[in-house]
C-alpha cells in the first residue's frame, strides 16, 4: 500500500449489492470508503437471483466467493419450456462440462444471502464507514474533490464519488438528465416453501415457461427448502417504475391459455411483490471528472438474461483494477473503467431485451423460437455463451 492511496477517500452512494461490491473493491486498493445508504439499515429486499460463472469469478476477486458459494444452490440444467403445450424447447447442461468450460458453476441464491456474503467481507474492514438514513440532495465537484449534501444539510467530502444508487440514481441525474425507460413489463416475485411446491416441478434448475406475452420461472433456494417464483407479463395499462404489493387475481388474468402444469404454480404463493420494470438506453459516458456510476445506476437492465447483479459485480472488480492500473489517478481510472464496461453492459442490456422478446413470442414467432435450438449440441450452447460467461479477473481489462 502506498502513501498515495492511503490518503485517498471515496464516497459510495448506495448499500446494495453493487455498492458493497464497489466498497470492497476500493478497500482492496487501500482506499478509505464512506458508504452512504438511504434506508435505515444495510440490507437487501427481494427473492432469488441467478448467478452465472462470471458472477462467481467476480465474487472470488472480491473475496466473497466462498461465502456466496456456501449459500448457493448449484443447478444441473437451464431449461426452457413452452408454456402453451408444455414441451421442452431447450436444455443447457450446467454440470461438470459447463464448469470446466467456464471455470465456475451456475447457481441460484437469495438476494439477501449474496448481499450478506459481500457485507461479511467488508463490514469489519477498518477502511470502511457506513452511514444510513442518508438521502443525497446535491453533488458538486471542484479541484479539491467532490462534495455531497444530504436531506438534513449534512456535508460530505471525498476525493471521488461512485453512484451505486439504483435505477433512480441521484448521482446519475447529476451527470445525465434523462429518465429511465419504463418497459411496460411487470414482474411478480414470490418465495414458496418446498412443501407447497408441486412435486413434478421440484427441479434443480431454473425452469422457464415461455408463453405469449408472459413467462414464469422457478428454481430452488436455500438448499431446496424454498423455491423462487418469478412471473412476468406485458401490462395492459400504463406503468410507472416501482415496487408495490401484488394481487393473485392480476397474475391469473394474464396467464389464461397456458398449460395446467405451469399454471398450477400461480396458486401457490401467499403473497406477491409487484415490480414495474425499467431499463435505460446505453450512453457513451458514465463519468465526469471524479464522479462515476456503477450497477443499476449505470445500466439498469431487464431480467431476461439474469445479469443485473452479475454485471454490477463485474463493474466493481473492473473499477478496482482500473484504479490500480492508472496508479490511483481517479479521473483517469474512471475513464478507463467506463471505456471497458460500457460496450459490454450495453451488449448485455440489448441481449436481455431480445431474449425477452423470444420468451414472450406468440403466433408464428413462437413457432420460430421453438425451432431455434433444435439439434444444438451442448458445446454449441457453450460457444454461444462464451462472451457472457467467459468473463474473469484475468480478462476483465480487455477492451
Amino acid at each position: 500500500m502506498t502513501a498515495q492511496n492511503q490518503e485517498q477517500s471515496i464516497i459510495v452512494v448506495g448499500g446494495g449489492i453493487g455498492g458493497l461490491a464497489a466498497a470492497q473493491a476500493l478497500t482492496q486498493q487501500g482506499i478509505a470508503v464512506l458508504l452512504l445508504e438511504q434506508a435505515d439499515h444495510i440490507g437487501e429486499i427481494g427473492a432469488g437471483i441467478q448467478l452465472g460463472p462470471n458472477a462467481y469469478a467476480a465474487l472470488d476477486a472480491l473475496g466473497a466467493g466462498p461465502a456466496a458459494r456456501s449459500r448457493s444452490v448449484f443447478t444441473d440444467h437451464l431449461i426452457m419450456m413452452d408454456a402453451v403445450d408444455a414441451h421442452e424447447v431447450a436444455r443447457i447442461e450446467v454440470g461438470q462440462a459447463f464448469r470446466e468450460r467456464f471455470g465456475n458453476p451456475y447457481g441460484v441464491i437469495h438476494r439477501a444471502d449474496i448481499h450478506l456474503s459481500i457485507l461479511e467481507a467488508v463490514q469489519n474492514n477498518p477502511l470502511i464507514q457506513f452511514k444510513t438514513s442518508v438521502c443525497i440532495k446535491s453533488l458538486e465537484q471542484d479541484a479539491d474533490g467532490v462534495t455531497l449534501v444530504d436531506q438534513n444539510g449534512n456535508v460530505y467530502h471525498a476525493d471521488a464519488v461512485i453512484g451505486c444508487d439504483g435505477v433512480r440514481s441521484v448521482v446519475r441525474d447529476a451527470l445525465h438528465g434523462e429518465l429511465p425507460r419504463v418497459t411496460g413489463h411487470v414482474v411478480y416475485r414470490a418465495v414458496v416453501d418446498e412443501k407447497d411446491m408441486p412435486e413434478d416441478l421440484r427441479v434443480n434448475a431454473p425452469m422457464l415457461w415461455a408463453g405469449p406475452r408472459c413467462h414464469l420461472v422457478h428454481y430452488p433456494l436455500r438448499g431446496g427448502k424454498q423455491y423462487n417464483l418469478v412471473v412476468t407479463f406485458h401490462s395492459n395499462q400504463q406503468e410507472e417504475w416501482g415496487v408495490t404489493e401484488g394481487s393473485k387475481e392480476e397474475v391469473l388474468s394474464y396467464f389464461e391459455g397456458i398449460h395446467p402444469r405451469p399454471r398450477q404454480m400461480l396458486d401457490r404463493p401467499t403473497s406477491w411483490r409487484r415490480w414495474a420494470t425499467a431499463d435505460r438506453e446505453p450512453v457513451d459516458k458514465w463519468s465526469e471528472g471524479r464522479v462515476t456510476i456503477l450497477g443499476d445506476a449505470a445500466h439498469p437492465m431487464t431480467q431476461y438474461l439474469a445479469q443485473g447483479a452479475c454485471s454490477a459485480l463485474e463493474d466493481a472488480v473492473v473499477l478496482g483494477q482500473a484504479i490500480k492500473h492508472c496508479n490511483f489517478d481517479l479521473a483517469q481510472a474512471f475513464h478507463l473503467y467506463e471505456t471497458i464496461r460500457i460496450p459490454r453492459t450495453a451488449r448485455i442490456l440489448w441481449s436481455a431485451r431480445e431474449m425477452g422478446r423470444l420468451y414472450h413470442a406468440k403466433g408464428v414467432e413462437r413457432q420460430v423460437r421453438n425451432q431455434l435450438w433444435d439439434g444444438r449440441t451442448q458445446e454449441q450452447f457453450y460457444d454461444s455463451l462464451q462472451w457472457l460467461y467467459g468473463w474473469s479477473l484475468n480478462n476483465c481489462m480487455k477492451h
